[in-house]
C-alpha cells in the first residue's frame, strides 16, 4: 500500500523537514536535482529546457531547476508569470539565485513562448511546468490559462513538477483545463488527487522522489497518518486466496446473483460468471425465465433459476436459495420494473433480518435512491458493515442527492459521504476507484490497477460478481475460524485489485480499444491464484 496525502498534510511534512534543519530553499534544491535526474533519464537526448514559472514555491522549484540545469550545460530559458521581484521567501531566493548565474528569464507571452522554442533544435527541447503546484484550486486566472494552452499545444515533451498545473492536488478534479504532461515528478509525498478523477488523463508517467527526507520526518505524525492509500495487485498474495490441498466447494462459499430483467440478461449472466471465475465454490442465478437457456449455454456451472412472479412455488424456491446463499449480489441488470421492485423488497427484507452479506450494484442502488431509503432501516450497522455497494458516479449522485458534477468535483468527499450514509463498504467506480470503509483509520483506498479500456459496458457487472466471490470466500474462511479469514473491507480491496489487474492483462493481449468485460474472465483465475505478473503486462504507472 502506498501512502497518499492531501496538500495540507504535505505542507506539514515540509514543515517537519524544516524543523529538522532542512531549509525551504534546500528542499527546492533537492526537488530541482530530482527533476534534473528525471529529465536526463526520461529524455537522454534533450539539452534544452523551457521552464514556465509561477509565483509560488512551484515556481521556485522551476527557477532552481533552471540554475542547476544551466550549470550542467543545458541551454535554459525561463518564462515567468510574475516578475521575480514580486516573489517572496524561498521562491524569491531561488529566483535570485538563477538570475545571479545569468539564466535567461523573461515575462511569459505567447510570442515569447513561440520564439523560445524556435531558437534551437526542435527535437532537443523539453518544456517544464512549474506554474501552480499543490496550492491551486480553480478557476484559473487568464494569464495562467494562456500559459497552459501554450504548453499543451507546443508539440514538445512536458515534465510537470509535483503536479500538472490546473489539477487539484486533493481531489484530482480539473475545472476547465490543465497541463497534459508526459511525466509528472511528485516530490516529498504522493498527493492523493494524482490517482483518481480527471488527474490520470493529465499526469502521464508518474515519478516520485521523497527528496531524501530524514527518518524522523517519515516517523512524524503527518507522515504516518496518510489521508488515503494506493492499493495494487500486490494484495493478491493474500494467504486466504491459496486453496488447501483438500479444499471442497463449500470452502469458498455460495454466491447468489439476482438480476436480469427483460432486456438486461447479459449483466446478470456476466456477474454470475465473474463470481465463478473469481473462485466462488457455488454460483446460483435468479433471473427472468427467458435468460435461463442463455446462462446454461454460456456457463453450465452456474445453477440458474427462472422467476417471473413472486408467489407460489417459484417464490418458495427463490427464498430457499436466499437462505442457502453465503452472499447475495443484487442489481446487475435488475431493471426498475414491478418484478425488480419485488425482488429488491424481498432481498433487502430478508438480508436485514438474517444478516446476509450483500453486494448492491446498478439498479438496486437506483431503486433505493428513488425510494429515498433510510439506510438505518435496512439492518443493523454491524450487518451493513458486511455489505459492499459499488456505484458509478451517476448512481452515487442519486444516492446522495447530489449532482454528478458534485461527485466528480470531490470523489473523496463523495465516497466518504456514501459510506456514512449506507454503513457499508463503498466502492466509487471510475478512473482510480475509491474505497471507503466503516470505522477505518485511513478512510479511503485508491485502486492503482486498471486502464482506459475498462470504459465499456459490463465491467461493473464483472466487478460485482468478483466482490461477491471475495466476500463469500472471506466469510467462509472466517466461519471455519481459519486465520486467513477476512471481512468485507479486505474482500472489496481484493476484488478491485483483481478486476483491474485482470483488465491490465487482457489489455496487454488485445489492446485497450475494444476491450470487453468478458475478456477478463480468462485472466481472473490467474491473478487470484497469486501468480506473478506476465512479462507483457504494462509497466506500473506509479514509480
Amino acid at each position: 500500500m502506498k501512502a497518499l496525502y492531501t496538500s495540507n498534510q504535505v505542507r506539514r511534512i515540509d514543515q517537519q523537514a524544516i524543523d529538522c534543519g532542512i531549509s525551504g530553499y534546500a528542499l527546492m534544491q533537492r526537488a530541482a536535482a530530482a527533476a534534473l535526474r528525471a529529465l536526463a533519464q526520461r529524455w537522454p537526448d534533450a539539452r534544452q529546457l523551457l521552464i514556465v514559472c509561477g509565483a509560488g514555491n512551484n515556481g521556485g522549484d522551476g527557477y532552481e531547476l533552471a540554475r542547476q540545469a544551466s550549470g550542467a550545460s543545458w541551454r535554459v530559458q525561463v518564462l515567468y508569470l510574475k516578475a521575480p521581484a514580486g516573489m517572496t521567501d524561498d521562491a524569491l531566493t531561488a529566483a535570485n539565485a538563477a538570475l545571479a548565474e545569468d539564466v535567461c528569464c523573461q515575462p511569459f507571452s505567447e510570442d515569447a513562448f513561440t520564439h523560445c522554442l524556435q531558437s534551437g533544435p526542435e527535437d532537443s527541447y523539453v518544456v517544464v511546468d512549474a506554474v501552480l503546484g499543490i496550492g491551486f484550486s480553480g478557476p484559473l486566472r487568464t494569464a495562467y490559462a494562456d500559459a497552459i494552452v501554450c504548453i499543451n499545444h507546443c508539440g514538445h515533451p512536458v515534465l510537470a513538477i509535483d503536479i500538472p498545473s490546473g489539477v487539484d492536488a486533493d481531489t484530482g478534479y480539473v475545472d476547465r483545463l490543465a497541463i497534459k504532461a508526459d511525466a509528472t515528478l511528485c516530490v516529498v509525498a504522493r498527493k492523493q488527487g494524482l490517482f483518481t478523477g480527471d488527474a490520470p488523463a493529465f499526469t502521464g508517467e508518474l515519478l516520485f522522489d521523497d527528496l531524501g527526507l530524514p527518518s524522523s520526518v517519515a516517523a512524524s505524525e503527518p507522515a504516518t497518518t496518510p489521508s488515503a492509500r494506493g492499493i495494487d495487485a500486490g494484495l493478491l498474495q493474500h494467504p486466504g486466496l491459496t486453496r488447501s490441498r483438500t479444499a471442497h466447494k463449500g470452502d469458498s462459499g455460495h454466491v447468489l446473483v439476482i438480476g436480469g430483467d427483460q432486456g438486461f440478461g447479459g449483466a446478470a449472466i456476466m456477474a454470475a460468471e465473474a463470481a465463478a471465475r473469481a473462485g466462488a465454490g457455488t454460483v446460483s442465478l435468479i433471473t427472468r425465465p427467458m435468460h435461463v437457456s442463455a446462462m446454461l449455454s454460456r456457463r453450465p456451472e452456474v445453477m440458474v433459476h427462472g422467476l417471473d412472479v413472486w408467489h407460489g412455488e417459484p417464490a418458495e424456491r427463490a427464498l430457499a436459495l436466499m437462505a442457502r446463499a453465503t452472499v447475495i449480489v443484487l442489481g446487475p441488470g435488475l431493471g426498475q420494473s414491478e418484478w425488480s421492485a419485488n425482488l429488491l423488497e424481498n432481498v433487502m427484507s430478508r438480508a436485514g433480518r438474517s444478516q446476509t452479506p450483500l453486494v448492491l450494484d446498478a439498479d438496486a442502488l437506483n431503486m433505493l435512491a428513488a425510494q429515498k431509503t433510510h439506510w438505518q432501516e435496512l439492518g443493523a450497522l454491524a450487518a451493513r458493515a458486511q455489505w459492499i455497494v459499488t456505484p458509478h458516479p451517476a448512481e452515487a449522485a442519486r444516492l446522495l442527492g447530489w449532482s454528478t458534477e458534485q461527485v466528480s468535483q470531490d470523489r473523496f468527499a463523495a465516497v466518504k459521504a456514501l459510506q456514512h450514509k449506507t454503513g457499508a463498504v463503498c466502492i466509487l467506480k471510475g478512473a482510480g476507484s475509491l474505497l471507503a470503509f466503516p470505522g477505518a483509520l485511513v478512510p479511503v483506498d485508491i485502486c492503482l490497477e486498471g486502464n482506459p479500456g475498462m470504459a465499456s459496458g459490463g465491467m461493473g457487472d464483472v466487478l460485482a460478481g468478483i466482490c461477491g466471490a471475495m466476500l463469500a470466500l472471506g466469510r467462509s474462511l472466517t466461519a471455519r475460524q481459519l486465520s486467513q479469514g477476512f471481512d468485507a473491507c479486505v474482500a472489496a480491496r481484493l476484488a478491485v485489485c483483481a478486476h483491474g489487474e485482470a483488465a491490465d492483462r487482457a489489455a496487454a493481449v488485445t489492446g485497450e480499444r475494444g476491450l470487453l468485460a468478458t475478456d477478463l474472465f480468462s485472466h481472473l483465475p490467474v491473478v487470484l491464484s497469486g501468480q506473478s505478473l506476465l512479462a507483457s503486462t504494462p509497466a506500473r504507472r506509479v514509480t
